[in-house]
């Protein structure tokens, strides 16, 4: 996992399957940019989870395929900060299913029936995921290095001498690799982010969450992270999930782009679609707010 402070919740058995009155029909279709011909790296299925009387996702039905890009822009209380952190385990759904690589996350057959899953399978299929949090969340008595180094050692088995390459490996491709031996509380905001990038990028998951990476910074030091993640991006390997309300790097980087307002799944398309000619009423009013600025924002 991309986090020292976050631990799982635990499983519970009230999982309900029973299908939703709340799916949104645009949470039913899948927009073009799904990869022809390949299976989903990530399957959301009837996705609905609830904090008291308040329900933050209703019925999420969504595919994302290998290698894609998909961001994720809306309102605050939207749900989306909740969409990823069901898929890296720290929240659990109250009804629906999700597979990751064609296992199930947050059950496991048995005897041809879906049980809620324990730790342990909890464990395995959450090492292909990898997230990067609002907060860095930086080991403060470890090196720049020792970050980098931890997770590969202590949950991959990795030994200390190829973590130690990779990890130079990974701070050179975020440009930090001459602060290897700082602390923490030496760095900037924007390069305690890029460690946290690296960090999650030495366990080498097929799919990367970013929630927020810029909320946290100051206004000049959001281009340096955001320009990072374009870079990664660019290179394909991953699936990603980006939640961000940073619109101009939404629409350079995203293959496609989910707008989501009350816990659905409002609309969905490419970027040039969604920001271009946005169809529903709500994402137009949640646009113009940006187009006043004409969307503007410290990426560049």
């Amino acid at each position: 996992m991309a986090t020292s402070s976050n631990a799982p919740a635990p499983v519970r058995d009230e999982i309900d399957f029973s299908p939703t009155e709340h799916n949104d029909p645009a949470s039913e279709k899948q927009a073009g940019a799904i990869h022809a011909g390949l299976e989903p790296i990530v399957r959301y299925r009837d996705i609905g989870i609830s904090f008291g009387e308040n329900e933050v996702l209703k019925g999420i039905n969504l595919d994302i395929a290998p290698g894609e890009k998909v961001a994720v822009i809306g309102p605050s209380g939207s749900g989306k900060t909740t969409l990823a952190r069901i898929l890296m385990t720290l929240e659990q759904p109250t009804r629906g299913t999700i597979e990751v690589d064609g296992e199930h996350l947050w059950h496991k057959e048995m005897k041809g029936q879906l049980v809620p899953a324990d730790e342990k399978h909890l464990h395995r299929v959450r090492k292909k995921i990898g997230m990067v949090f609002q907060h860095f969340n930086l080991f403060p008595h470890m090196t720049i290095l020792r970050n980098v180094t931890e997770a590969p050692i202590r949950v991959l088995g990795v030994p200390k001498k190829e973590a130690v390459t990779q990890a130079v490996e990974m701070l050179e491709k975020v440009g930090l690799a001459d602060k290897a031996d700082c602390y923490p509380s030496q760095l900037s905001g924007g390069q305690k982010q890029r460690v946290a990038i690296a960090r999650a990028l030495v366990m080498q998951p097929q799919v990367m969450l970013f929630d927020e990476v810029t909320s946290a910074l100051d206004p000049e030091l959001v281009g340096e992270v955001l320009n990072v993640i374009k870079d990664i991006a660019a290179e394909g390997r991953m699936a990603m999930l980006l939640i961000t309300h940073e619109m101009d790097f939404a629409r350079d980087v995203a293959d496609r782009v989910i707008f989501t307002d009350g816990g659905l799944i409002v609309e969905q398309g490419p970027p040039s679609q969604i920001f271009e000619n946005p169809q529903s009423e709500r994402l137009q009013a949640f646009l113009s707010r940006f187009r006043s600025n004409g969307f503007g924002g410290a990426y560049g």
